[in-house]
């Protein structure tokens, strides 16, 4: 699963430097799918439940699974990337989001937030931990700054499949739920939004917004619980 992450961080790290005004979201995915494929791995998400890209790309009010289209960047946007890949029977998933250019101080807040928040959650992810404690961790972060915690959405188990059993909420109260063990692996992730929590997916049957029109910002890690702490697997 390491050598699965690293695959996922590398290709995101060639992606950060493809983000800029005048880029379409289909650019960045063609690219992703040549750099999974050099490195020997297989796009986790083109095909899963007919999903057809490489990338989920989610622009301003879009919460996640945006699909990439010929969608011009411009200056101010912010751009959420999901990415995962199959190497070698595991699976690595992550996401960060990225500003278009200069953005607004808003904007910068929200993506720096919603970033805080992940690293609260894997700070959590500990052997004797509750869920509960991982979950709740992402919400007293973003609530005491004024933003909402998606509900519909929410992180996962990982590892010979994507999705895995249990799942992992941004939101909950602490002490509660399963107790954490060493050799499990999250995929945890915060979708934090600017205005209200509710969300509404369009009529691709894909694209989740904010319903109220308002910035979201999404980040992802691949985090393994071990007796030594949490390790991050999808971090170069």
């Amino acid at each position: 699963m390491r050598r699965a992450g690293r695959v996922v961080a590398e290709v995101l790290e060639v992606l950060k430097e493809k983000v800029r005004p005048g880029a379409t979201t289909l650019d960045l995915d063609d690219i992703a799918e040549e750099e999974t494929r050099k490195r020997r791995a297989v796009p986790a998400f083109k095909g899963y439940k007919g999903y057809p890209h490489t990338l989920c790309t989610s622009v301003n009010e879009q919460v996640v699974h945006g699909m990439p289209s010929k969608r011009v960047l411009f200056e101010g946007d912010i751009l959420s990337i999901d990415f995962g890949v199959l190497f070698d029977g595991f699976y690595g998933d992550s996401a960060v989001t990225l500003p278009v250019g200069k953005v607004s101080e808003d904007a910068a807040r929200l993506m720096r937030v919603t970033e805080e928040s992940l690293g609260k959650a894997i700070d959590a992810a500990r052997p004797g931990n509750r869920l509960g404690d991982v979950s709740s961790a992402v919400q007293a972060h973003v609530e005491a700054q004024g933003f909402s915690v998606v509900r519909e959405f929410v992180g996962h188990g990982i590892g010979r499949e994507l999705h895995e059993p249990p799942q992992v909420p941004n939101f909950g109260m602490p002490g509660r739920g399963i107790k954490l063990k060493a050799g499990m692996v999250f995929a945890i992730e915060p979708m934090i939004n600017i205005g209200g929590w509710a969300i509404k997916v369009l009529d691709d049957g894909w694209t989740a917004v904010t319903a109220d029109g308002s910035l979201s910002a999404h980040f992802e890690h691949t985090v393994a619980v071990t007796d030594n702490g949490p390790q991050v697997l999808s971090r170069l």
